[in-house]
This record gives C-alpha cells, structure tokens and sequence, in this order.
C-alpha cells in the first residue's frame, strides 16, 4: 500500500516556518542527481541551525507482483522473494540517500520506503506532508518512450498540489 512506510522516519517533525520539501528518489542516476542538485542549492554545507526547509527523501517499489499461475507453496516462496528483494533494494537507496545527507550535513531529513507507483505514491507523500515542494528526477525519455513507460516527472507536475521541481542532468557531451 502506498501509506505503508517500510522504514520510520530518521528526523523528528521539522520546526514550524520551515518549508517542506519531498524528494523523490530510486536508483537512476537521474534521480539521485535530483536529490545532489537539492541538497547542494537549497541545503548549504555549514548553515547554521535551523536551516530553512526539511526535507523528505520517497523512494518507491513497485506492487508486488504475482505469478500468473503457480501451487499455493511456490506461490508462497516466490512472493516472499521479491518481496525480499524490493526491501533490499529500497534500502540500498535510502542508505545512500542518508550517506548524502550526511556528507553534507544535512540533519533535517526524514526517510521513507513505500509500496505502490511512483507517480501515486510521491503525490500522496506531498499531501501527507503537506510539501510546499516537490522534487524528481528527469530520465530525458523521448516523446515515444515516455509515452509507452509513462512520465513520472510529467505526472506529478499535473497531480500534486505543490510546486514541482523537475532536474535535469545536464548533457555535457559537446
């Protein structure tokens, strides 16, 4: 379920008069380049307490799925393995978001795991946090490609209700 975090949050609630902001992460570079870019423009090393925004770092795994036909027993075993390996993998990205974080020095943080589209789940976290901003990655797909996989990028900035934030790594192939 897209409500359910799989990690508790690592801050306590940020201080009143602090903007919110939700980053949404996975293990793309371009996303990970989104939450660099963000800590590095809006988080600067050394400010002092209290800093102006606290963030919230989102990072999503997909539903689980399940096969199309299997016994009970396997059914079992193969569920319990990918559902294994998603935890796994999402806390390999919040582990490295936490290892940016502290290197450079940002405490005003909170971590979540969620279960469900990534599109869904980041717009859910801006209202359940009341984000003033959102934060996501761009994959720079074609019109084709984003077409067939979907924008997750696009989606939020017609869904949520906050100001959206889409970073772009820049091509510096000239």
């Amino acid at each position: 379920m897209a409500d359910e975090a799989a990690s508790a949050p690592v801050a306590a609630a940020s201080a009143p008069g602090k903007m919110k902001m939700v980053v949404g992460v996975d293990d793309s570079e371009p996303r990970f380049y989104a939450l660099c870019w963000t800590l590095q423009h809006f988080f600067l090393p050394g400010q002092p307490p209290p800093q102006q925004h606290h963030l919230v770092i989102v990072t999503t795994s997909p539903p689980r799925p399940l096969p199309p036909s299997a016994s009970p027993g396997a059914l079992m075993d193969v569920r319990a393995l990918v559902e294994s390996d998603l935890k796994r993998a999402a806390q390999r990205v919040i582990d490295k978001a936490k290892d940016l974080c502290a290197q450079l020095q940002v405490s005003d943080a909170e971590f979540e795991a969620l279960e469900g589209d990534a599109r869904n789940v980041l717009c859910d976290a801006v209202e359940r946090h009341h984000a003033e901003m959102l934060v996501v990655g761009s994959h720079g797909y074609g019109a084709i490609k984003r077409a067939v996989l979907g924008s997750v990028s696009d989606y939020c900035a017609h869904h949520a209700h906050c100001t959206v934030m889409i970073v772009k790594k820049p091509n510096h192939k000239r």
